[in-house]
């Protein structure tokens, strides 16, 4: 049986058994498993992956045995932290973190890895410098795990060396970096990503273009809509995020400039690498400010045509936020059309709130036809004093040709 199987199983024992292949990269992936299965109850899984990050001859089995221990949690690291540097669990804080410290200048790069990861999690802000220092590590692994702490931390006075791991000869170290400085979010430390959205490696595209979106300032907006047509998915769908984040965290006096920018940069990218993400924000998104913006973008960027794109516009009359369910109704006249109509027509029954349907009638009045006169009338009775006031202003437009 596989050692994906024993871990699907949550069978801690078979892959402790593992960890005495003569294999190393049976041992190192039977390290991330352990990582994954146990619990912080299970001494001996504990015990097994102690020994290898201690013991092991292959220093990736090591450094993998000491990413399983920090993910079973942080007692089992301080475990292997105490039996490295001495350590003792009643200390003070900052005490633990000062040995710590000195544990990123060890000869061991398992325990500089060890180290760093100990100090990200500790609250104490006095590690800071030390895992700036050991961004510089020798080691790519030591590297790695100091950007991740540092992200952790989300300190503005780690920026200057994350920048500087975005050069790295290791890949993993240079995303660990980007996101760490995503993390940190300031336009400074964003900065440095918009070159990113360039760079060969899709991941760290993914990266940039998703974290780009905490700018303070206009400035990513171009590059992000460049990214829109990127050659993968992820990036392109994380750019269309990012862009609606912008619009939300730009200042007031700038934001109508910036959606005019917005609008005529997502207007010259594929309708589909542009719709179907507006239309997950205006779904499912869990922020009244973004769906706004995708509300009223959608209306600007959509085809007609996009049944999609009206369809969730039409939801969005019933949307909690008034404003996201006005931009929706002025999105759909600007967008008219058959669909619309249909899409309109379909949310005239009571079952839908008062609202939405009142709505619905006065958008019907501005872009329907004949077809959509004769529904109207059905309704100039209706129980609600609100869709009757609506009913009977838009077949009054309607009759008179004012579409």
């Amino acid at each position: 049986m596989s050692l994906y199987q024993h871990a699907r199983d949550e069978n801690a024992e078979r892959l402790r058994d593992a960890m005495g292949s003569d294999s190393a990269a049976v041992r190192k992936r039977a390290s991330q498993f352990l990582g994954e299965v146990a619990g912080p109850d299970d001494q001996p899984s504990i015990d097994v992956l102690l020994r290898a990050a201690t013991g092991d001859e292959d220093g990736q089995v090591r450094g993998a045995a000491v990413d399983a221990l920090d993910e079973i949690g942080e007692a089992a690291l301080e475990q292997l932290l105490a039996e490295l540097t001495g350590t003792k669990g009643s200390e003070a804080e900052w005490v633990t973190a000062r040995k710590f410290a000195r544990a990123l200048q060890a000869d061991r790069p398992e325990l500089r890895m060890a180290a760093a990861k100990a100090l990200g999690r500790l609250d104490d802000a006095s590690g800071l410098q030390h895992l700036v220092d050991a961004l510089e590590d020798e080691d790519a692994r030591v590297r790695l795990r100091a950007c991740q702490a540092c992200g952790t931390f989300a300190d503005p006075r780690a920026v200057p060396g994350l920048t500087d791991r975005l050069d790295d000869d290791e890949p993993r170290v240079r995303r660990a970096a980007a996101n760490a400085l995503g993390n940190i979010g300031t336009d400074r430390a964003l900065s440095p990503l918009l070159d990113l959205l360039d760079d060969g490696d899709e991941s760290l595209r993914r990266i940039a273009a998703g974290a780009l979106g905490k700018a303070n300032n206009p400035e990513p907006v171009e590059p992000l809509a460049r990214a829109l047509g990127d050659e993968s998915a992820v990036v392109r769908n994380a750019a269309v995020y990012s862009v609606i984040e912008l619009l939300s965290n730009v200042p007031t006096q700038q934001s109508h400039a910036v959606r005019d920018q917005v609008v005529s940069e997502l207007k010259q990218a594929d309708d589909a690498t542009v719709v179907e993400p507006l239309v997950e924000i205006l779904t499912d998104g869990q922020q009244s400010r973004q769906r706004r913006n995708a509300s009223w973008i959608l209306g600007r960027v959509a085809e007609p045509e996009s049944a999609i794109a009206v369809e969730a516009l039409a939801d969005a009359l019933a949307d909690d936020d008034a404003q996201t369910a006005q931009f929706a109704a002025t999105s759909l006249k600007s967008l008219g059309g058959p669909i619309v109509e249909d899409r309109l027509l379909d949310r005239l029954g009571t079952e839908h709130p008062e609202d939405a349907r009142a709505k619905a009638v006065f958008v019907l009045g501005q872009v329907g036809g004949q077809e959509t006169l004769n529904r109207l009338e059905e309704f100039t009775d209706d129980e609600s004093p609100a869709v009757r006031k609506r009913v009977f202003s838009a077949v009054s437009k309607l009759r008179a040709g004012g579409t």
